[in-house]
């Protein structure tokens, strides 16, 4: 680990060169991405600087006490000596954390796609309320929500949605909410008190606005179709609603939020894009990972990830057995702790597999 953190202090001086230099300037493409690759460095080099900094520290204090000669020194040389090498512990932690390598789309947009699953009419209502809960959670970090497809039910539950949440980081803090979430509770409709359970199933994409794929036309089945549901007068009188099939793999979009055809077909590619991506990727990751666990849990989608139990007031995290006794505020988009949580367990998963691969 240190002769790679020698090696990137010496790219880093360079790079402090190359930023400066007027002929590289004069190229914003080149200098923009030596720019950026300064910046992922630097956060590892303060730390690095202050480790350097501890560990001459160290050797100081082990020359004084060896030394012996002055007593009152070796007392406290020996008092900051244990304090440093506790320090050292974190700092060496810390840099490990440093260099772990970043998800390239952390700090990307992402489409959320929420579906009823088991539970009937249930289920609806409650992908219905988990739709709220992303929402006034993005709106708690100040990020812009856009609604692309809307298909309710009879009792203003949702069937499907889809929609977009931009904002930097966005991916980073909602990626782990994929898979299926589990509501336990008495349903409205129930006469007897019973509590039923329910699923619904979650997908969180980030946007790719550039793919590595190119989207064949020929591939593409293209319908229009009048809107349907809340929207307005445009809503059933003309036919500016979406459904793009990609035939190769059957993904289907539609997007109807736009009065504007054109709007809505745009809409649709990006979410389009997003799941092509997120699907060409996971067969990717199954052929190269297929023995190893790099994030919380599987990512499969079929995977029960988390239970909402409301008689209990309770919120469940099964992949890292984190329980949350305040569901009423949780529902209500007060998630971050539960993410932070989700956030450290992946880091940690990360740590054990880089000590593995140093073996």
């Amino acid at each position: 680990m240190f002769e790679n953190l020698a090696q990137m202090a010496l790219r880093f001086k360079e790079l402090e060169g190359l930023i400066g230099d007027p002929d590289i300037i004069s190229n914003q493409e080149q200098w923009q991405k030596l720019v950026k690759e300064h910046a992922s460095l630097q956060k590892i080099i303060v730390l690095y600087d202050e480790y350097l900094i501890l560990e001459a520290n160290i050797k100081e204090c082990e020359e004084i006490i060896y030394d012996g000669t002055d007593k009152d020194m070796v007392l406290f040389a020996k008092e900051e000596h244990s304090a440093d090498i506790k320090k050292r512990v974190i700092l060496i932690d810390d840099l490990k954390i440093a260099m772990l390598p970043i998800d390239p789309n952390d700090d990307k947009s992402v489409i959320v796609e929420i579906r009823q699953a088991a539970g009937g009419d249930e289920s609806a209502l409650f992908g219905s309320q988990l739709c709220r809960m992303y929402m006034r959670f993005a709106e708690r970090q100040k990020w812009k929500v856009k609604e692309l497809d809307m298909n309710y039910t009879e009792l203003k539950g949702v069937k499907e949605v889809t929609f977009m949440i931009s904002g930097e980081g966005a991916y980073s803090m909602l990626k782990f909410e994929s898979g299926v979430h589990r509501v336990q509770r008495v349903p409205a409709t129930e006469s007897q008190g019973r509590v039923h359970t329910s699923t619904c199933t979650v997908a969180v994409l980030p946007e790719q606005p550039e793919v590595s794929f190119q989207i064949v036309t020929g591939d593409l089945k293209i319908d229009t179709y009048r809107a349907s549901g809340a929207g307005g007068q445009h809503v059933n009188k003309t036919e500016s609603a979406i459904r793009i099939t990609h035939l190769p793999t059957g993904i289907i979009v539609t997007c109807q939020d736009e009065k504007s055809q054109i709007k809505n077909k745009e809409s649709a590619m990006k979410v389009l894009k997003s799941r092509l991506f997120d699907h060409f990727q996971r067969a990717i990751d199954i052929e190269y990972s297929a023995n190893r666990k790099l994030q919380v849990g599987s990512g499969d989608r079929s995977e029960r990830i988390r239970t909402y139990n409301f008689p209990q007031g309770r919120v469940t995290d099964h992949r890292i057995g984190l329980t949350l006794y305040s569901l009423e505020d949780f529902i209500d988009g007060n998630i971050y702790d539960m993410i932070t949580g989700l956030q450290l367990e992946n880091q940690n998963d990360l740590l054990s597999q880089y000590e593995v691969d140093k073996k």
